[in-house]
């Protein structure tokens, strides 16, 4: 066999991986159109399956175009059937929150978040002491699947503890790094100077 029935044989092995990746997908269905999934860092709704490629559209609007035989290689998030999603929070307060607003912080984010409907609040707690702040895991459940109200929610919880937070005096913590400068006794720079 030559240089050319190599490159022949080359070729028809990735025509036919992608013959065989579309069967398996109008098969096995792991997606089908108008899905919106999620895979190898990208997401976007599915528009188009095709003999070799299948085509999506990004959230922001551009297409995808990706060949079958590598889509299928890689782990794929269908969001078709689901119900509901799970958020977790993490918040982080300020070192100088005095203890007993640390106690009664869990409750009180608990008391916050039982109202609004579509929402299913599950736990609050104190975590632990993070680099700069001490934090609190929050997890609720927004109860259905539309990414709208999903991101209208997150921002109503996130604007609520905000408030909560400064009308109780708490301060939520940032990144902080304290540097600790040594001044140079009067005889390390007498020494310095003779050298």
């Amino acid at each position: 066999m030559g240089i050319g029935g190599i490159a022949v044989a080359l070729a028809a092995q990735n025509i036919l991986g992608d013959l065989f990746a579309s069967l398996s997908i109008v098969l096995d269905k792991p997606f089908i159109i108008g899905d919106s999934i999620a895979f190898d860092g990208l997401q976007g709704r599915v528009e188009h399956v095709g003999l070799k490629t299948t085509r999506l559209r990004s959230l922001s609007g551009e297409e995808l175009v990706v060949a079958n035989s590598d889509l299928l290689k890689c782990r794929i998030s269908n969001y078709r059937n689901m119900r509901e999603r799970r958020v977790l929070l993490t918040l982080g307060v300020s070192y100088d929150t005095p203890t007993e607003k640390v106690e009664r912080l869990p409750q009180m984010i608990s008391d916050l978040l039982r109202g609004p409907e579509r929402l299913r609040f599950e736990r609050a707690h104190f975590k632990g002491f993070g680099p700069s702040a001490l934090e609190f895991e929050v997890v609720y459940w927004v109860t259905e699947p539309d990414f709208g109200l999903f991101m209208d929610l997150q921002q109503w919880v996130a604007l609520t503890l905000l408030k909560a937070l400064r009308s109780e005096g708490i301060e939520t913590a940032f990144p902080t790094r304290t540097i600790h400068l040594h001044s140079p006794s009067r005889e390390e720079s007498q020494g310095r100077e003779e050298r």
